[in-house]
C-alpha cells in the first residue's frame, strides 16, 4: 500500500474516533441551553484545562507557530510570552463571572456585560464583533485542516475536500452534543497532540543537526543568523521592530481571556476553587508550545524556500521519507489542534449569535427547545460560511489571528470596569466600545497612519477606548447601584 494512503487512512480513523467521542459524551448532559451552552456548569478542573488549553493549541500554534519560527525566526517567540500572561486576569474575574451565571442564568460573556450597563445595544454589538473576530479564527482552523490532507496527498485529496471532511465531522458532534462534545473531545484531541508535539520537536533537530543546540549553533553561523535576534524578521524579511514585537504581545495578551469561547468556560466551571486550579495550571500548556516552534527553526538552513511558510510542518514530513504510519499519526495530531479550537468557536459564536443577537439584542422570545434549535442551526451556518472564507482568503494563519485580536482585545475595559469600576456607565462603556473597534479598523486598513510604525492597531484602538469610557462615564449619570454592586458582591 502506498505511503500516502496509510497515512490518509490513520487520518480517517482518527477523525472517526473524534466523532464517536463527540458525539457519545452528549448523552451525559441535560437537553436544556445550560447543558448545551454550559454543560449543567458541572465541568471539573481536568476538563476545564483541556477545553482551554486545546482551545487555544490550535491550526495557529501546529502550522502557523512553525511557520513564523521557520520563515520569521524568533519573532515567534511572542507567542509564548502573551499566552503564558494573558490568563491571569481570569484568575480574578472568572469566579465572579461564574457566580453571576448561576445567579442569573447567564451563559455568554455579553449577557454578563449587557445586565451590569443594562444595555441590548451592547449585546447587538458584542455579538457582532464576536463574529467578526471569530470568523477569521475559525477560517484559521479550516486551512490548516485542508494543509495537511493536502500535503500528505500530494494534492490527490484537494485542499477543500480535506477542509470540508474535517469540519464535517466538527459540525456534527458540536450540533449533537454542545459544549461537553467540545470538552471531551478535547480532552482527547489534547493529549494526542501534546504527544505528538513533543516526539517531532525532539526528533526533527535530532535528525537533521544532531541535536537541538546543534541546530542553533548552525543557524548563528549561516546567512540565516539574523533570525536568531530578537525581535525576529518581519513578513518581507527585514528586521521585525520592537514596538510592533510588544505591542503583539500586549494586544494579544489583554486579549487573550476575552475570547468568548474562553470566556465562557467559568460558567461551565464547577466551582471557584476548579475553575481557579484551572488557571493556576493553564501556563502549562504552553509549554507545548516549544518543540512546535522547534520544528520550524529545524527547517531553516535544510529547506529554505518552503511556501507558504504555514505548510513547514506537512512539509517536512514528507521530505524526510518518514514512516507513514508515523506521518498520519502526526497529520492526525495537527488536525487535533485544528479542530479542537474550531468545535470550540464555533459552539460559543452561534450561542452567542442567538443568546446575544436574538434574544438579549433583539429582545425576541424563544424557549428552551427553539433556542437549541436555532444555535444548531447557526453552527452548521458559520460552518459553511467560514469554509467558503477558507477557499479564498490567502493570508497566513499567525497574521489572520493578530488581525482577529485587535477587535477582541477592545473588550477588555468593559469587563474591568464591570467588576472594579463601580463609576463606569451604559453610555461611556458604549462609547469607549464603539471608538475602539472604529479606531483599530481603520489603522488596520491604513496602516500608513501608524505614527510608529509596527505598531499593532489594537494598542490605537485600546487607547481611545479607554479614554472615552473614562471620560464620558464621568461626564454622564451613574449606573443603578443595585446591577453595580450585585458585580461588587459577586
Amino acid at each position: 500500500m502506498e505511503g500516502w494512503l496509510v497515512a490518509l487512512i490513520i487520518c480517517l480513523a482518527y477523525l472517526a474516533v473524534t466523532l464517536v467521542t463527540g458525539v457519545i459524551s452528549g448523552f451525559g448532559v441535560s437537553k436544556s441551553v445550560t447543558g448545551f451552552v454550559a454543560a449543567d456548569r458541572a465541568m471539573n478542573t481536568v476538563v476545564l484545562y483541556f477545553v482551554m488549553g486545546a482551545s487555544v493549541f490550535s491550526s495557529f500554534a501546529f502550522l502557523g507557530g512553525p511557520g513564523w519560527a521557520y520563515s520569521r525566526g524568533v519573532a515567534a517567540f511572542y507567542i509564548l510570552a502573551y499566552g503564558i500572561v494573558g490568563v491571569v486576569p481570569l484568575y480574578f474575574f472568572g469566579p465572579r463571572v461564574r457566580r453571576l451565571g448561576e445567579r442569573y442564568g447567564f451563559v455568554t460573556q455579553a449577557e454578563v456585560l449587557a445586565y451590569r450597563f443594562d444595555s441590548r445595544a451592547l449585546s447587538v454589538i458584542l455579538a457582532l464583533l464576536s463574529a467578526g473576530a471569530f470568523l477569521p479564527y475559525i477560517v484559521i482552523q479550516m486551512k490548516g485542516a485542508g494543509f495537511i490532507f493536502e500535503t500528505i496527498t500530494d494534492g490527490r485529496v484537494p485542499f477543500a475536500l480535506g477542509a470540508g471532511l474535517s469540519y464535517l465531522v466538527v459540525v456534527v458532534y458540536v450540533v449533537f452534543s454542545g459544549v461537553i462534545g467540545v470538552g471531551w473531545t478535547n480532552m482527547f484531541q489534547g493529549i494526542f497532540m501534546m504527544i505528538i508535539a513533543w516526539f517531532l520537536g525532539l526528533y526533527l533537530p535530532a535528525k537533521l543537526y544532531g541535536g537541538i543546540g546543534p541546530m542553533f549553533e548552525q543557524i548563528a553561523a549561516s546567512d540565516k543568523g539574523q533570525m536568531l535576534v530578537a525581535p525576529g524578521l518581519d513578513a518581507s524579511g527585514e528586521p521585525w521592530t520592537w514596538a510592533a514585537f510588544s505591542s503583539s504581545i500586549l494586544v494579544s495578551g489583554l486579549g487573550f481571556m476575552m475570547w468568548p469561547h474562553l470566556f465562557m468556560r467559568s460558567f461551565a466551571a464547577k466551582s471557584d476553587q476548579s475553575l481557579r486550579r484551572t488557571i493556576v495550571m493553564y501556563p502549562t500548556f504552553q509549554i507545548f508550545l516549544i518543540p512546535i516552534l522547534l520544528i520550524g527553526f529545524s527547517g531553516i538552513i535544510k529547506y529554505p524556500g518552503v511556501t507558504p511558510a504555514d505548510s513547514i510542518v506537512p512539509f517536512l514530513l514528507r521530505e524526510l521519507s518518514l514512516s507513514p504510519v508515523l506521518v498520519g499519526l502526526v497529520c492526525a495530531g495537527t488536525l487535533a489542534a485544528s479542530m479542537s479550537t474550531g468545535d470550540a468557536i464555533l459552539h460559543s459564536a452561534s450561542s452567542i449569535a442567538v443568546r446575544d443577537g436574538l434574544i438579549s439584542g433583539l429582545g425576541m422570545r424563544i424557549d428552551d427547545g427553539r433556542q437549541r434549535f436555532l444555535i444548531r442551526a447557526v453552527v452548521v451556518g458559520l460552518g459553511i460560511a467560514a469554509f467558503v472564507l477558507a477557499l479564498v482568503m490567502e493570508q497566513g494563519l499567525v497574521d489572520l489571528l493578530l488581525m482577529a485580536y485587535g477587535g477582541i482585545v477592545q473588550i477588555f475595559p468593559l469587563v474591568f470596569a464591570a467588576f472594579y469600576w463601580p463609576r463606569a456607565t451604559k453610555t461611556g462603556a458604549l462609547s469607549g466600545l464603539t471608538t475602539g473597534i472604529v479606531v483599530n479598523t481603520l489603522f488596520r486598513l491604513y496602516p500608513e497612519l501608524s505614527p510608529i510604525p509596527g505598531m499593532h492597531e489594537g494598542v490605537y484602538g485600546l487607547t481611545m477606548n479607554v479614554m472615552v469610557l473614562v471620560v464620558v462615564s464621568l461626564l454622564t449619570a451613574p449606573d443603578d447601584q443595585k446591577r453595580v454592586e450585585a458585580y461588587l458582591e459577586a
